[in-house]
């Protein structure tokens, strides 16, 4: 019996966040599929299945920064959010902010939880691994998660 990768979604604008995200969960415990997207208009066109993203895999967590091109992350999680098919997958907000204002907002719109991103290295890496731990290791997630669409 094979064991299905867990379907990560990273939206991050940041080359040298995605690459360390990359290597963070690479070398994690969970086999994972990760796919990233640059931008927020890309990244609702993939989770709401538009254009060429038409049959594109459900994610089951997605890691999402604020700051955006495009479509901003806080426009992204509210329209994820909004939507009921798409409401019960987590979202762990990762991003630079520190201030209370976006922490509030965040969590309003439905974030599961909100992470400021550490300037150190190991600490990045370390903060990956533990969203990794948490949301794909001890949180059990539903099963229509896994389901496409």
């Amino acid at each position: 019996m094979s064991i299905d990768p867990i379907q990560v979604l990273l939206i991050e604008d940041s080359a040298a966040d995605i690459r360390l995200t990359q290597e963070a969960l690479r070398d994690g415990k969970v086999i994972n599929d990760l796919h990233v997207l640059r931008d927020g208009e890309a990244a609702l066109d993939y989770v709401f299945q538009r254009g060429e993203f038409e049959g594109a895999t459900r994610p089951d967590l997605i890691i999402l920064d604020l700051n955006l091109p495009k479509v901003d992350g806080k426009e992204v999680l509210s329209q994820l959010k909004g939507e009921e098919s798409l409401r019960s997958i987590p979202v762990a907000v990762l991003t630079s902010s520190s201030a209370d204002r976006d922490i509030v907002e965040s969590y309003d719109l439905g974030a599961n939880c909100y992470l400021t991103k550490p300037v150190d290295l190991e600490q990045f890496l370390k903060v990956v691994n533990q969203i990794e731990d948490f949301w794909l290791g001890i949180v059990r997630l539903p099963s229509l998660n896994r389901a496409s669409g």
